[in-house]
C-alpha cells in the first residue's frame, strides 16, 4: 500500500466519522475497521460508472450490514456518485439522501435497502439468481451482454441471523459462482465479543454450503484482500465467501471495544483517531492529493459503460428480437389480455386453483414473469407448467424450488426484482406469511411489485388445525403501508388479483382458499376498485360487508333477510388499500354514510373492520385461534353461517331503526 492510497482510506475513515459525529448519532466501529475492505473492492475491482450509477451490467454491491452506511456514502461520495459533501455533513438528517440506513431509490448507489440483519445477504442471492437467469437466456457467443458480479458485505451480526443461512444454502445448491460475500469479521457486536453467543466456525459451515471460503488474516492488507478477490472470480462452480480479519473501531481509543459500535467517538474521539491515522485535515475535509487520486480511478471506470454500449449495439444488429425483449423486460411494463384471465369453467373453484390458472396464462403473455414456492407448489398450485426450473446446471429455468426457506424465499424474491429483468412472486400457505413479514415490509417499503401467494386461508384449512390456520395474519399485512392485500371471492376476483398485482408497482398479497368457492355474478373486474356493490337492493337498510369465501355467505344471507322484508346491500372488499385509492364519491357510493347498519363477515380477526363497520356496526368475524375439524364443522362452529350472519344483521339494523 503506498501512501496515496493509505490517505485515501484514511478519507473513507474520516468522512465516516465526522459524519457520525455531526449527526450525534451512528456506527463508527465499521467504518473505520472495514474501509480498506470497501477501498480495495471499489477501486480495482468493482466494474461501475458513477455518472451512470444504474447501468445495466454494473457489478452489485449490497451492504447487508447497513448500520455501517456512513462508510457507504463517504465511498460513494469519493468515487463519484451524486452524494455531495452537503449530504454527508447531513448524515441522518431529515431530507437527507444519507440515510440512517441504506435506503433504495433515494442514493445513487444504494442497490437495495438495508438494516434488518441478514436480508442484505438474501437480497444479493437474489440478484445473482438475475444475473444467472438473464445470462443464460439473452447472451450469445461472444456476446456476453449480462456478465456481471454480485457483492456482499456483511459482518458478524448479519450471519447470525437464520436468514443468512437459507439463503446461503440455496446459493450454493445453484452453485451461484458470480456471488461473493466480504465478511468483516471483528468478533464484536453489540453486548461483547460474539464467543458468548457465535462460536461456530463460519468457513467450514459455507464450505458445507457448497461455497469456496477464503481468509485474508489482516484486513489492512489491500494486496491481499485484492487477491482474495480475485481468487474468488476465478472460481466457476461456488460462491465465495472472503473472511476478511479487522478490527472494530480500528485506530480509535474504543478499537476492539463493544462501545464503538453504535455510538458516536466524541469530539476528543474523533481527534484521536485521525491522529493515530496520520490524518491531519479538519472536519470533512479531503486533501487535494486524494481527489486527485479518485478522480483516476472515476475515469477509468468511466469505460465499463462505454464499452458495454458498443457490445449492446453489437447485439441489437445481430439479434435485434432478442434485444428488443430483453429491452421490454428491463423495463418493467408488461402486455396482458385481461379479458382472457376473467375466463373460468363450471360454477365452483378454489381461489387457489383459480390463482394456477391466472398465473400460468400470466407466464405465457409474461416471459419475465419467475417465481417458485417454499416447497409447497403442488399445494399452493404456484408450479408453472411446462417451463423448466432454475438449477445449476439451468439457469434459464422459470420456477424456483426454494426449499423451505420461507424468509429467504420473500428476500431473494426482492433482491431478484430489484435487479431488474423480472417479475417474481413466491408462494407459502398463509399461515407460514409470519415466518418472512419482515421481507414483505421490505418489498413495500421499496414500492417491489413482488406477488405474494399465500394459500389455504382461515379456518378453511380444517383438520390441519389451528397452527396452519390463519387468524390475525389479514389484519398484520393490511396494517402494513404499501402493500395491497387481495382476498378475493371467487375466481374472477383472483383474476383481478393477479392484474393488479401484474400491473402496479407495489407489493400484493393474494389470499387463496384451499376450499371451492362458487363462481359469482360479478364480471371481477370491479374487485381493482378494492371494493364494491356485489349486490343491490331497492330501499337497503342496511350493509353486509366481507370478503374471500365469505362473500358468498354474505349472499346467501341477503336472501334469508329479503325473505324477511329486510333489504340489505352486500359489499365485496377484496382489498382495502385500493378501496382507499377510490375517489371520495365512489366510496360514498359503495358505503354511503348515511346507512350506519353495518356487518362485517370474514373468517379471521375483526380489527381491520372497526373503519367501515363503527359504532353501529358488528362482526361476524374470528378473534380466537381455531380448532382441528373439518372446514364446514370449524364455519358452524364459529358462526360464520348465512343464518347467523341475517340474525345478527337483523339486529343491527332494528337497534339503529329505533
Amino acid at each position: 500500500m503506498n501512501n496515496t492510497q493509505k490517505l485515501s482510506i484514511s478519507a473513507i475513515r474520516a468522512l465516516s466519522i465526522d459524519a457520525i459525529e455531526a449527526a450525534k448519532s451512528g456506527h463508527p466501529g465499521l467504518p473505520l475497521g472495514a474501509a480498506p475492505m470497501a477501498y480495495e473492492l471499489y477501486a480495482n475491482h468493482l466494474k461501475f460508472d458513477p455518472t451512470h450509477p444504474d447501468f445495466m451490467d454494473r457489478d452489485r454491491f449490497i451492504l447487508s450490514a447497513g448500520h455501517g452506511s456512513a462508510l457507504l456514502y463517504s465511498v460513494l461520495h469519493l468515487f463519484g456518485y451524486g452524494v455531495s459533501m452537503d449530504e454527508i455533513k447531513n448524515f441522518r438528517q431529515f431530507g437527507a439522501i444519507t440515510t440512517g440506513h441504506p435506503e433504495y431509490g433515494i442514493c445513487p448507489g444504494v442497490e437495495t435497502s438495508t438494516g434488518p440483519l441478514g436480508q442484505g445477504i438474501a437480497n444479493a442471492v437474489g440478484f445473482a439468481m438475475a444475473e444467472k437467469m438473464l445470462a443464460a437466456k439473452y447472451n450469445k457467443p461472444g456476446l456476453d451482454i449480462i456478465d456481471h458480479y454480485t457483492y456482499v458485505f456483511t459482518g458478524d451480526g448479519c450471519l447470525q441471523e437464520g436468514i443468512a443461512y437459507e439463503a446461503a444454502s440455496l446459493a450454493g445448491n445453484l452453485g451461484l459462482n458470480k456471488l461473493i460475500m466480504l465478511y468483516d469479521k471483528n468478533d464484536i457486536t453489540i453486548e461483547g465479543n460474539i464467543s458468548i453467543t457465535f462460536g461456530e466456525d463460519v468457513g467450514k459451515r459455507h464450505e458445507a454450503m457448497g461455497w469456496q471460503v477464503l481468509y485474508v488474516e489482516n484486513g489492512e492488507d489491500i494486496e491481499a484482500i485484492g487477491k482474495a478477490i480475485q481468487q474468488a472470480k476465478a472460481e466457476k462452480e461456488k460462491p465465495s465467501i472472503i473472511i476478511v480479519k479487522t478490527v472494530i473501531g480500528f485506530a480509535s481509543p474504543k478499537a476492539g471495544m463493544s462501545a464503538c459500535h453504535g455510538a458516536p467517538l466524541g469530539a476528543d474521539g474523533v481527534a484521536a483517531t485521525k491522529k493515530a491515522l496520520g490524518y491531519e485535515y479538519g472536519a470533512f475535509e479531503v486533501p487535494q492529493e486524494v481527489r486527485a487520486h479518485y478522480a483516476e480511478i472515476i475515469e477509468r471506470k468511466k469505460a465499463f459503460k462505454c464499452e458495454h454500449d458498443k457490445l449492446l449495439k453489437e447485439y441489437e444488429s445481430k439479434y435485434p428480437a432478442e434485444y428488443k425483449e430483453l429491452i421490454t423486460d428491463l423495463s418493467g411494463k408488461v402486455k396482458i389480455d385481461e379479458a382472457s384471465l376473467y375466463e373460468f369453467e363450471g360454477e365452483k373453484m378454489a381461489t387457489r386453483k383459480a390463482g394456477h390458472i391466472v398465473l400460468n396464462k400470466l407466464a405465457d403473455m409474461i416471459p419475465g414473469l419467475v417465481g417458485g414456492s417454499a416447497d409447497l407448489g403442488p399445494s399452493n398450485l404456484t408450479t408453472l407448467l411446462g417451463k423448466d426450473s432454475l438449477s445449476k446446471e439451468n439457469g434459464a429455468g422459470r420456477y424456483i424450488h426454494f426449499g423451505i426457506r420461507e424468509h429467504a424465499m420473500a428476500a431473494i424474491a426482492n433482491g431478484i426484482q430489484l435487479h431488474g429483468g423480472f417479475r417474481t412472486y413466491v408462494s407459502t400457505f398463509f399461515a407460514f406469511s409470519d415466518y418472512m413479514k419482515n421481507a414483505v415490509r421490505m418489498s413495500a417499503m421499496m414500492e417491489l411489485p413482488v406477488m405474494y401467494v399465500f394459500t389455504h386461508d382461515s379456518i378453511g384449512v380444517g383438520e390441519d388445525g389451528p397452527t396452519h390456520q390463519p387468524v390475525e395474519h389479514l389484519t398484520g399485512l393490511r396494517a402494513m403501508p404499501g402493500l395491497d392485500v387481495f382476498r378475493p371471492a371467487d375466481a374472477k376476483e383472483t383474476a383481478a388479483a393477479y392484474i393488479s398485482a401484474v400491473k402496479g408497482n407495489s407489493p400484493t398479497c393474494i389470499i387463496e382458499s384451499r376450499q371451492d368457492l362458487p363462481i359469482l355474478a360479478s364480471s371481477g373486474e370491479n374487485a381493482l376498485k378494492g371494493g364494491y356493490v356485489i349486490s343491490d337492493a331497492k330501499n337497503f337498510t342496511g350493509i353486509i360487508m366481507a370478503s374471500g369465501s365469505e362473500v358468498s355467505l354474505a349472499l346467501e344471507a341477503q336472501k334469508l333477510l329479503d325473505a324477511r322484508g329486510i333489504k340489505v346491500r352486500v359489499v365485496s372488499m377484496p382489498c382495502f388499500r385500493l378501496f382507499e385509492e377510490q375517489s371520495e364519491n365512489y366510496k360514498e357510493s359503495v358505503l354511503p354514510s348515511a346507512v350506519r347498519a353495518r356487518v362485517a363477515v370474514e373468517a379471521g380477526s375483526s380489527m381491520s373492520w372497526g373503519k367501515y363497520v363503527g359504532m353501529d356496526g358488528a362482526c361476524v368475524c374470528m378473534d380466537t385461534f381455531g380448532k382441528s375439524a373439518p372446514a364446514k364443522k370449524l364455519f358452524d362452529y364459529y358462526g360464520l353461517t348465512a343464518q347467523n350472519v341475517a340474525t345478527v344483521t337483523e339486529k343491527v339494523i332494528k337497534g339503529k331503526n329505533n
